[in-house]
């Protein structure tokens, strides 16, 4: 199930940052099997610019832990070639914003090779990398490809929220035999709710969002369910599907932009499926603002989905 289960509060319990979590899944794999190899930008000797590679390439050494040029189109297209040779490379991104310069290596040559060779030439490569708004960098860094690259076949889209998450879904990329994108976030905290009310289907970021509105509004009587979608491609709709039933109300929640949103296409399969005859009010979603990105703060802070405007939308659709 993709309902978010409470925090563990145990006195003692250490917890892993996301970042920690994604240096030891890289770690892991690296260990285990030799035709993983990490490439990329400041990926080496810097440690990584977010530091998600920390100690790696002292550990394994030029060949497994590559730095590259800032050459994004050139560094993509050796790795996915390096992928349908037989290895199994996690292509790092510094921001998925710069995966623009290579989105045709991604597409057209990881994304459509299996299908357009029958299935006889796998592409087994990972492109990670931060996703989605950071803080101050404007519009050229700071938009959400979920639906960019969720919109494409061929691909898996993950977009982890949680140290449990992102660990384990990029273990799970590098060992899939298909290209795999895990869009991370720019900020690195841990989350970690069942309710009767409304459901709110959110991810990455935006789930910490959801989580804090859901506490708020419990104040006030509102039971929320919280769904951490955790994959864009494929996307559990039947857990949505499920929870909408027990609720009847659909909340989304998403950084990117409106038009053709992740929001939207979870609207749609509901709309489509029978969880529809369930539904109370129409689904409401909240997305990010149709802007390029700001610079200003000010500005920014309102173009990205905030606590406030989620418990917005629950009590529009509760019609409260």
């Amino acid at each position: 199930p993709r309902a978010v289960r409470p925090p563990c509060s145990a006195a003692g319990v250490s917890q892993v940052t996301v970042r920690d979590a994604l240096n030891q899944a890289l770690d892991e794999e690296l260990e285990r099997d030799e035709r993983v190899f990490l490439l990329g930008e400041e990926v080496a000797q810097y440690d990584g610019a977010y530091k998600i590679s920390r100690g790696l390439w002292k550990k394994y050494g030029d060949k497994r832990v590559i730095d590259t040029p800032i050459s994004e189109m050139g560094f993509t297209g050796i790795a996915v070639g390096a992928a349908m040779a037989g290895l199994r490379p996690v292509c790092e991104f510094m921001t998925f914003n710069f995966s623009m310069q290579a989105i045709d290596q991604v597409i057209n040559s990881a994304a459509k090779t299996c299908y357009m060779s029958a299935g006889s030439i796998a592409v087994p490569i990972v492109f990670r990398g931060p996703n989605g708004a950071s803080a101050g960098v404007a519009a050229q860094h700071s938009q959400c490809f979920a639906a960019w690259y969720g919109h494409c076949p061929g691909l898996k889209v993950v977009s982890p929220w949680s140290s449990e998450d992102a660990k384990g879904l990029l273990k799970a990329s590098i060992r899939d035999d298909n290209p795999a994108l895990n869009l991370g976030v720019f900020f690195f905290f841990n989350i970690s709710v069942l309710g009767t009310h409304v459901t709110l289907v959110s991810h990455s970021r935006p789930v910490g969002h959801c989580l804090e509105a859901a506490a708020v509004l419990a104040k006030e009587g509102v039971e929320c369910e919280v769904i951490n979608l955790r994959t864009i491609r494929p996307m559990d709709i039947e857990t949505v599907e499920a929870s909408v039933v027990k609720t009847n109300h659909l909340v989304t929640v998403e950084g990117g932009w409106p038009q053709f949103g992740v929001g939207a296409e979870i609207c749609a399969r509901i709309m489509e499926g029978s969880a529809f005859n369930y539904l109370d009010a129409p689904a409401v979603r909240v997305t990010g603002a149709d802007v390029p990105m700001p610079y200003a703060k000010i500005l920014e802070d309102n173009c990205i989905p905030q606590v406030k405007d989620i418990i917005f939308a629950v009590k529009k659709t509760l019609n409260i």
